[in-house]
């Protein structure tokens, strides 16, 4: 198994953050994992993402060279990273910014992922972390033939949202109310 994500979005979306906290997450299930981050020189509203590969063995390279999941905050992003993505990969497409009309070799998952961060959570600081919930489950959904223990989980993100955000205690359980949120808006 092997799963290479690009999280993408602008400047202050925290797409940084959503990868540090996914590949926290391979490390608490044991699996090998790199991040690699790269943002543009405006930081706050240029472009950034984070790229994170994670594997069941050890990994050659941090970039995604054939990514098969994207975690798209921002309607630019989906447009730049789509045509990189793999056939059945996993997409997370923000639908309060990306219209879900736009037509797409691979049928994204379209989560409001800044709304349900604003009126559910009462925290658009949030979004990031509504959209890896949304991908955990989206995840499952899409592996659901494999039962290895090795994909992903929501426990391990919660334990990595604790480790993550150690510094911060006050922000573990709106994170991990955020993250629940996006992996409950998915059927």
């Amino acid at each position: 198994m092997q799963i290479e994500i690009i999280v993408a979005g602008f400047g202050g979306q925290g797409v940084l953050l959503a990868g540090i906290l996914v590949a926290q997450a391979a490390i608490e299930q044991g699996l090998h994992t790199t991040w690699f981050p790269s943002y543009g020189a405006e930081m706050r509203g240029g472009t950034a993402n984070s790229m994170v590969v994670v594997s069941n063995d050890e990994i050659g390279s941090p970039f995604a060279f054939n990514p098969n999941a994207l975690i798209a905050l921002n309607e630019p992003s989906l447009n730049k990273f789509m045509p990189k993505m793999m056939d059945n990969s996993v997409v997370i497409a923000n639908s309060s910014v990306v219209s879900q009309d736009k037509q797409c070799r691979i049928n994204p998952y379209f989560v409001p992922v800044t709304n349900i961060a604003d009126k559910e959570i009462k925290n658009i600081k949030t979004a990031n972390m509504v959209a890896v919930g949304a991908f955990m489950k989206a995840l499952r959904i899409n592996n659901k033939q494999d039962t290895s223990e090795k994909y992903l989980s929501i426990d391990s993100i919660f334990v990595a949202c604790e480790k993550v955000f150690a510094a911060k205690p006050n922000l573990i359980d709106v994170n991990k109310k955020a993250i629940q949120a996006g992996y409950d808006f998915i059927n």
